[in-house]
């Protein structure tokens, strides 16, 4: 049996998006920037996706900027707006201290720089106090990256109260949106920011999409110069089939949403009561509410979480020790220890995140292997003690 707990990681391409996809790919093989017919039905094609994934957050199709994903995303959020306001004088940037990569490498590049940035503390819950922004906002402040749902924990940040705080100061409001969009409802205007951030491979469409919605009216210099494409905010030719995958996945993305995070939050639950139950010696990590539906982070003493991911893995369960984009490094969590929690806790940690297929009988399997595999490591353990 293959059982797949790592949806925060990336998702299974939707099968209606994969075979629009291919269609695209084979059949509309035109430049969107060309005048001609092919040139304009991949355009046509561009615009129904920009309009699917504009629904999905509540936004104007014109104010979406399509980009290869996440990252970009990020990147274009934040360099775009540091350059733009730099001519101001505002040269402070404020960001959490359990932030994606992409925004805390990002952070550091442009502290090189010259720009002086601020990462703002959580504690044990993994949420950020409103109070803790307002002490570190100043009249220099040109923006404010805060991720609206945490990818390690799940755990979902005040973002309308965080952004209205900074609108207080004149600055700009950044969400990393890249975990919570399908997973739960996101609008940005009730949000209240600026700067969105969305990534098509975290709910079921293609990798190599994603999008950065900017707020009309929003100064944001473009970090990819060339062509126009765009509205000239975004050089390059357009991914028309992995936008067009992305389409597909944002339309039937907020057509399920509702029943679907019920349905998980409800395996979600049942999972993290069953494991605490019936293994010894394992604790929750971070807040259990607000949380994205899907998502659980349980510490295991006495194991390391490397080892209980291969044992799991052996039995045919995927599971993740933090975020992909970590892997490789023996590192412990930057999300765990910004925390507060002892090194040992950071690295004996492992994060379930569950998705559309998952099942009751997954649920079962994995609570069949994992209370042996965890009784095996720590007889390992000590052994060797």
């Amino acid at each position: 049996m293959r059982v797949y707990f790592d949806h925060n990681a990336t998702t299974p391409v939707d099968v209606s998006a994969s075979d629009t996809m291919m269609r695209v790919l084979r059949d509309e093989y035109g430049n969107a920037s060309s005048v001609h017919r092919l040139g304009q039905q991949a355009k046509s094609i561009m615009d129904e996706a920009r309009s699917a994934v504009s629904t999905l957050i509540g936004a104007e199709p014109a104010e979406l900027v399509f980009t290869s994903g996440g990252t970009e995303a990020d990147n274009f959020a934040l360099r775009g707006a540091a350059e733009a306001l730099e001519p101001t004088g505002r040269k402070h940037l404020i960001a959490t201290s359990i932030e994606h990569e992409a925004v805390l490498v990002t952070l550091k590049a442009l502290a090189r720089r010259g720009w002086r940035t601020t990462l703002l503390p959580v504690g044990e819950s993994g949420i950020v106090s409103p109070d803790a922004l307002k002490e570190a906002l100043t009249d220099d402040t040109a923006l404010v990256s805060v991720m609206h749902a945490n990818n390690e924990l799940g755990t979902i940040q005040p973002v309308a109260e965080l952004a209205a705080i900074t609108r207080t100061k004149g600055a700009l409001f950044h969400t990393d949106a890249v975990q919570s969009v399908a997973k739960v409802p996101v609008n940005v205007r009730e949000l209240g920011v600026d700067l969105l951030s969305l990534s098509a491979h975290k709910f079921n469409g293609p990798k190599g999409a994603g999008a950065l919605w900017i707020k009309r009216g929003t100064r944001i210099a473009p970090i990819l110069t060339g062509g126009k494409h765009e509205r000239t905010r975004r050089a390059g030719t357009e991914n028309v089939p992995a936008i067009a995958g992305m389409g597909i996945a944002a339309e039937r993305g907020r057509l399920k949403l509702g029943a679907d995070a019920a349905r998980l939050a409800a395996l979600r639950d049942r999972l993290e009561r069953e494991i605490l139950s019936r293994v010894p010696g394992t604790m929750v990590n971070g807040a259990r509410e607000p949380r994205v539906p899907n998502t659980t982070n349980i510490s295991f003493e006495r194991v390391e979480a490397e080892s209980l991911l291969i044992a799991l893995d052996l039995e045919g369960i995927a599971v993740s020790t933090g975020a992909a984009c970590s892997s490789g490094t023996l590192e412990p969590s930057h999300v765990l220890r910004a925390m507060g929690l002892p090194t040992h806790r950071a690295q004996n940690s492992i994060r379930f995140s569950l998705g559309a297929g998952n099942t009751d009988a997954e649920i079962d399997y994995l609570l069949e292997k994992l209370p042996r595999a965890v009784e095996k490591l720590r007889s390992l353990t000590g052994a060797r003690r």
